[in-house]
This record gives structure tokens, C-alpha cells and sequence, in this order.
């Protein structure tokens, strides 16, 4: 079964001192560069999303006139309000400096149409507007996705499940995914969910 890393938002906003930095985020890097090392004496492509909003995105609480971590409405659909982050070109929506990037094969911004979130790497939050993602995966005959990044509880655990409604199988590396958790148990709760959609939860040693 042909099989692709996808590495989800290893941005620098993401990870320590970042606008909205998960806890211990830096701690994926490591292994997702193991992850690529992996992958790479395979000969298996390697292939990552980057959150890319306009400054006027209206996730933004500072944009929607709201406060950051609450909950409200965007466009129709169910919308936490974040910090401005991960801002189209800005040294905060760049790869990690510590990420061995050269070897990413592929590259798949979302998040660029103000008026919508897109936590997934396939499809805006109203599943309106695909990033190309899956028409790329279906190019290159992939079957298998091998997915970890940031955060398990919003981007990962979306795009998970997006993968798994489109007919992939998927492994998710749960040593490397750390999580928002806005609640205490989010991120346990969005791995036990991705699990029960069929999702494999591995560390890496077993991928």
C-alpha cells in the first residue's frame, strides 16, 4: 500500500514563543524529522499543510470584535477565536527552523480565505473549497496516510478525519502530536475519536 508522511502545521507560531504556541510543540519536531528519515529510505513522498491567513482573517478575535479562546459563530459554522497567527509570508507561518523542510516534497497552504476557517489539510471548515491535497494524494496513488503535527485537538484530528472519509487509511503518530487543550482533555478526546472513525494510533517506532 503506498504510503505518504503528512506533516500538519509545524509552523513557528505554532511552537515555543509562537502567537498561538502549543504546549511542548517544539517537542514534535524531533520526530517528525525521524518521521522523514523514515520515510525518505522508502522513497515515500513526504508532504506537509501550513495554516496561511490573510491578516484580515476573521478567526482572529481581534478582527470579530470577540476574546481569544472563546466559541461563537463564523460564516455559519461553529468558530473558536484565536490570536492573529500563522500570517500569510510572516516568519510565524514559516516551517519550523528546525525541521529538515528540504525534504518535503510537496507543500498545501489553507486558511486563506478570510471569511472561513480551515483546520483540516483537505477542505475548509464548510467543506466548500479544497486545498488540492487529496486530488494530489489521488495523483500519486496513495493509500495510506502517516500523519502527526500540530495541534492533535483542532488541525490534526481534522484532517484525520477528513483522510478517512475520503477512503484513506491512517496512521497517526501520537508521540508526535501535541495539543491545544483548551479543556483539560481535548486532545485525549480527539485521539479516542479519530480512533473510533479508524484511524491506528502508533508511536513511531511502530510505523
Amino acid at each position: 500500500m503506498n504510503n505518504a508522511l503528512l506533516l500538519v502545521d509545524l509552523q513557528n507560531d505554532f511552537c515555543f514563543n509562537g502567537a498561538l504556541a502549543v504546549p511542548e510543540g517544539d517537542e514534535v519536531i524531533k520526530v517528525a524529522n525521524q518521521a522523514i528519515h523514515n520515510f525518505r529510505r522508502r522513497n515515500q513522498p513526504i508532504i506537509a499543510s501550513l495554516d496561511w491567513h490573510p491578516a484580515n482573517h476573521k478567526s482572529f478575535a481581534v478582527n470579530s470584535g470577540t476574546q481569544v479562546g472563546e466559541s461563537g459563530i463564523l460564516n455559519g459554522l461553529p468558530q473558536v477565536w484565536w490570536p492573529v497567527h500563522c500570517v500569510e509570508k510572516t516568519q510565524g507561518a514559516m516551517l519550523h527552523q528546525q525541521l529538515e523542510k528540504e525534504y518535503i516534497n510537496k507543500l498545501f497552504v489553507k486558511g486563506c480565505d478570510c471569511d472561513v476557517d480551515s483546520y483540516s489539510a483537505f477542505f475548509d471548515n464548510g467543506k466548500q473549497n479544497s486545498t488540492g491535497l487529496n486530488e494530489w494524494l489521488s495523483g500519486q496513488k496513495i493509500e495510506r496516510l502517516t500523519i502527526l503535527g500540530l495541534a492533535t485537538d483542532y488541525c490534526v484530528k481534522y484532517t484525520v478525519l477528513d483522510g478517512l472519509r475520503l477512503g484513506y487509511a491512517v496512521d497517526v503518530v501520537i508521540d508526535g502530536c501535541r495539543g491545544v487543550n483548551l479543556r483539560p482533555n481535548d486532545s485525549n478526546n480527539a485521539l479516542l475519536e479519530m480512533q473510533a472513525e479508524g484511524a491506528r494510533l502508533l508511536k513511531l517506532e511502530e510505523i
